[in-house]
């Protein structure tokens, strides 16, 4: 033990000393939304959670405090740099120290199983390798600014659909070496400070009570020694789960522990001793952030100070993977006299970040339109068409609208207000106006005008539950109530937008507008929140007209981008996805287009696959993910050549859904088996003997590369290559492992080889070069590449054998090559 953790557990044992049963059990449940309680007695200040992973949203979910938004997840991902998710994780750290938060609710490590996971874009990978580096990278950077991290969502929450009951029944082998085993490199290597236990059941196991997994697995045999929280209601029962070893139940003030786990110790149910062990995992973390007296924070020199937005753009340009780039179209060299055509909905209104929890407010975000508008040079000229919008669906108001909140008790009496900088009030606390308390608060009215900048028939809705009157420019279009669809506690933040009528506008003209909403508050709601938008879409044009436009527009240019979408109601927390097809009328708009101009590149702005039907057709095809608040900055600088597009991707990209080999996320009668064993992703595709569009690891640079040689020593592979291009470029050296002849193959008296994939990701890192360099890249090839689960002995077993280790540009472009023997 380091002096540093001697001092730590000599605070924690002094404090818990101080603690009677009540406290101890009042230290393990929220005392709101986001934090727990502060003992002062004892030295220990309130400890204070906030959602990640593209930023830190802080106590307060409105976008009057707004945050850094980073590239999603699987942007970081596609960097395949955990040095660059490091350095991510160190921004984040800054922020939510600037937000007054401890612990951030992140990083999400499960695995992309299947691409119609809703929430895929929210987590890094399909390869467990590459998750557990990137998710180490992101912890060490977060810790390194002594902000703690909960990895989660522990564990094989890799679908939304019934997520809070489901049982996913997951055979030992396929759970130890896939979803397992990014959250056991973590641990192992970035020495977390939280873990998270999801909502799902495991092999018949709640989460959160599931004794084996987080008490034998996680603490036993990892000797992870932080604490454990449960997902945001995920907590249903108190012995179970504080005996299964959770620590803390989130959030409150109505939660499972506190009185009822004093009572369930006093009744014998559960032994003072698990409490102790649950007190002494949180206030460990509480030392460690410094909110703990009589111990330094684990962190006393904090990293240089890092710009936000520089880093955000960086991180996006970093992301962009170019899939397809025929006669070196991409990047652009516009001249004073070039014309391009940008087209796309979301080339004006770009998506930066993926729907539900891991949203956050950005203080700007720049725009395709925005970003090549001020990048092209001067005399070019750049025009704009919308072509086709993704989705029909309103949006919360914005752009013209000037409103606020006011809050009032039942007698009517006004109870507080304030500035409201978008139609949507999600308050959960802390939230709430100056001089308001969630008991007092009977109603909220959003009231103020609007300007809009079209002429024609505007349409406004509600998005909630609850009572509503929506009125604009004095006519009432909705007085009535708005009910629950179906039982997810989330659904008044992550339901749609339901339309109430429309009104003609004339551009410029101001008008007012209220919507008075009477807030629904159970007596046994979970959490003490209120939560509804003012909802506006602009007139809606004729869709063959806009097409038409934008086919003229690309006619006429010497090039076209098309910027494709997809929208909230296709990539979001709290569902899954059903096609993987982009929304509305896209796919024929860039066919439209690529018809008309040879020079059409196309920039793809989702989370996560989507079948892309005219990927043959077009110039370029760059995939952006959700690229963070910098967007159009990073987008401009790779389309014209400032920087590389240095992205490979990090999950498989199918030609279409009929031919992905893992698409069952929808629970039979409560049930979801992972049939598929070890064989996800590329592992499963390599298996079905399926070509996808674009392979796992693939994605093009602006330069090419020689990979020269490839030598062994012990378990250390060194790659040298060569640029052999024209143009400075990064190249990722993948190195994948595949068995040639295990020695128990065929060997009479002993066992059949076990199912293993083709091949693997054993290895893998970067190098930079200008024109002609020639550049090396050691790998360290860990044992566990050459392991699997023996589920007979119940441990890790390595196969002997001899195994072809290949030195690829991407799954399915082996350069250079080696064998190793191992064992024997």
């Amino acid at each position: 033990m380091t002096d540093y953790a001697k001092t730590v557990e000599d605070a924690v044992e002094t404090a818990l000393g101080k603690l009677d049963l009540d406290d101890k059990a009042r230290l393990l449940a929220g005392q709101d939304m986001w934090s727990l309680p502060a003992f002062p007695g004892i030295g220990l200040g309130s400890l204070v959670m906030s959602d990640g992973p593209v930023g830190v949203r802080g106590v307060r979910w409105t976008a009057d405090d707004p945050s850094v938004a980073l590239p999603s997840p699987t942007a970081l991902a596609a960097s395949w740099d955990p040095g660059l998710a490091r350095r991510a994780g160190r921004l984040l750290a800054q922020e939510a120290r600037r937000k007054g938060v401890h612990v951030l609710l992140a990083p999400t490590v499960n695995l992309h199983r299947s691409p119609l996971g809703g929430r895929h874009f929210e987590a890094y990978s399909e390869d467990p390798y590459l998750t557990g580096e990137i998710g180490t990278g992101y912890v060490l950077g977060v810790q390194d600014g002594g902000v703690g991290t909960t990895v989660k969502h522990f564990v094989a929450n890799d679908a939304e659909t019934d997520r809070f009951t489901v049982d996913n029944i997951v055979a030992p082998r396929p759970l130890r070496e896939l979803y397992l085993a990014p959250f056991e490199a973590i641990v192992k290597n970035a020495h977390p400070w939280g873990i998270m236990a999801a909502y799902n059941q495991v092999n018949g196991s709640t989460m959160t009570e599931h004794r084996y997994l987080q008490n034998e697995v996680l603490r036993g045999e990892w000797g992870f020694d932080g604490y454990i929280v449960s997902d945001w209601m995920a907590t249903r029962s108190t012995a179970a789960a504080v005996n299964g070893g959770l620590d803390v139940a989130m959030p409150g003030p109505r939660t499972v522990y506190g009185e009822a786990l004093a009572a369930a110790v006093r009744s014998g149910e559960v032994a003072e001793a698990v409490v102790d062990g649950a007190v002494r995992n949180v206030l460990r973390l509480a030392a460690r952030v410094g909110i703990l007296d009589g111990t330094p924070p684990a962190v006393t020199e904090l990293p240089a100070h890092t710009d936000g937005p520089a880093l955000a753009r960086e991180i996006a340009r970093r992301s962009f993977v170019l899939v397809r780039n025929e006669n070196g179209t991409l990047p652009l060299a516009p001249g004073a006299d070039a014309t391009i055509a940008l087209i796309g909905a979301a080339a004006r209104e770009a998506r930066v970040l993926g729907g539900g929890s891991a949203q956050v407010f950005p203080a700007h975000v720049v725009s395709p339109l925005e970003g090549l508008t001020a990048a092209l040079p001067a005399g070019a000229t750049l025009t704009y068409a919308t072509g086709a919008d993704p989705t029909d669906e309103l949006a919360a108001a914005g752009a013209g609208f000037t409103l606020r909140a006011v809050v009032r008790d039942a007698a009517g009496e006004i109870l507080g207000s304030g500035p409201l900088p978008s139609g949507q009030i999600q308050w959960f606390g802390s939230d709430l106006p100056d001089g308001v308390t969630y008991e007092a608060l009977h109603s909220v009215e959003v009231t103020g005008t609007f300007t809009p900048r079209e002429s024609g028939p505007h349409t406004f809705g509600t998005k909630g539950l609850g009572g509503f009157k929506l009125a604009v420019d004095g006519r009432v279009l909705f007085d009535g109530v708005a009910s629950a669809t179906k039982d997810d506690p989330f659904e008044a933040f992550f339901g749609e937008p339901v339309p109430r009528g429309q009104v003609d506008l004339t551009a410029g003209r101001s008008v007012e507008v209220s919507l008075f909403h009477i807030a629904t508050k159970p007596a046994d709601a979970p959490i003490q929140s209120i939560g509804f938008s003012l909802a506006h879409r602009a007139p809606e044009r004729d869709a063959d007209e806009m097409i038409e436009e934008a086919v003229a527009a690309a006619a006429a240019a010497g090039t076209a981008i098309v910027v494709v979408a997809t929208t909230d109601r296709v990539e979001s927390e709290g569902f899954d996805r059903t096609s993987l097809a982009l929304p509305g009328r896209q796919d024929e708009l860039v066919a439209r287009v690529a018809a008309v101009n040879p020079r059409t590149v196309v920039i793809v702005n989702s989370g996560s696959p989507v079948e892309l039907p005219w990927r043959e057709d077009v110039a370029a095809v760059l995939l952006g993910w959700f690229p963070g608040q910098e967007a159009g900055a990073a987008l401009a600088d790779v389309l014209l050549g400032a920087a590389e597009p240095g992205g490979r991707l990090p999950t498989t990209w199918p030609v279409a859904l009929a031919d992905v080999p893992v698409t069952q996320v929808v629970p039979d009668d409560g049930v979801l088996r992972y049939d598929e064993g070890v064989l996800i992703g590329y592992r499963a595709w390599e298996r079905a003997g399926t070509v996808p569009a674009y392979p796992f690891g693939h994605g093009l640079g602006y330069t090419t590369w020689s990979y020269k040689t490839i030598e062994l020593t012990g378990r250390t592979a060194k790659v040298r290559l060569r640029n052999t291009g024209s143009r400075p470029g990064r190249e990722v050296v993948q190195l994948y492992v595949s068995p040639e002849a295990p020695e128990t193959a065929g060997t009479p008296g002993t066992p059949e080889a076990p199912e293993r994939p083709a091949r693997w990701l054993a290895a893998f890192g970067s190098a930079e070069a200008g024109p002609g360099e020639t550049v090396d890249v050691t790998l360290e090839l860990p044992e566990r590449a050459f392991q699997i689960w023996d589920e007979t002995a119940g441990d890790w077993s390595t196969v002997p054998g001899v195994y072809h280790l290949a030195a690829s540009h991407s799954l399915t472009d082996p350069r250079i090559s080696i064998s190793l023997r191992v064992g024997g």
